[in-house]
């Protein structure tokens, strides 16, 4: 195994290798200016990233009583396998709660894409969602 790796895997810096002591040390090679103030040098780091928008919170939705005689919406965001795991729960309501109803929909576009016309189909036919986000 070569030192440099060695080194890092220790958690020490490679610059010990250089035999210079001050360098490894965060010293400043030799510069007399940055050795007579006997501060460290100071850095300034932005986030490429930007500003993230505000967090917006919501509500959860109230909880059903019951959901026998409910309409139960199954939505599948696209993730692979989340056909085959909704049909499952739609098989299971209807072997061991046949009174639910449950409606099986695809989400128009990705994820993140909104659906309008699904939301006001779930506010105004539904009394559930469950939606198979993944992972």
């Amino acid at each position: 195994m070569n030192r440099r790796k060695l080194l890092s895997l220790l958690g020490m810096s490679p610059v010990l290798l250089t035999g210079s002591r001050a360098a490894a040390e965060g010293g400043h090679n030799g510069d007399p200016k940055a050795r007579s103030t006997g501060s460290a040098p100071k850095f300034t780091a932005l986030s490429p990233k930007g500003t993230p928008p505000p967090v917006m919170l919501y509500s959860m939705a109230p909880s059903l009583s019951t959901l026998e005689g409910k309409t139960i919406y199954l939505v599948d965001t696209g993730f692979f396998g989340a056909d085959l795991l909704l049909q499952q729960v739609a098989d299971w309501y209807q072997r061991n709660m046949p009174s639910v109803k449950t409606v099986l929909r695809k989400k128009a576009g990705t994820y993140p894409t909104d659906d309008p016309k699904l939301w006001a189909d779930i506010k105004a036919n539904g009394n559930a969602t469950i939606m198979a986000i993944g992972h």
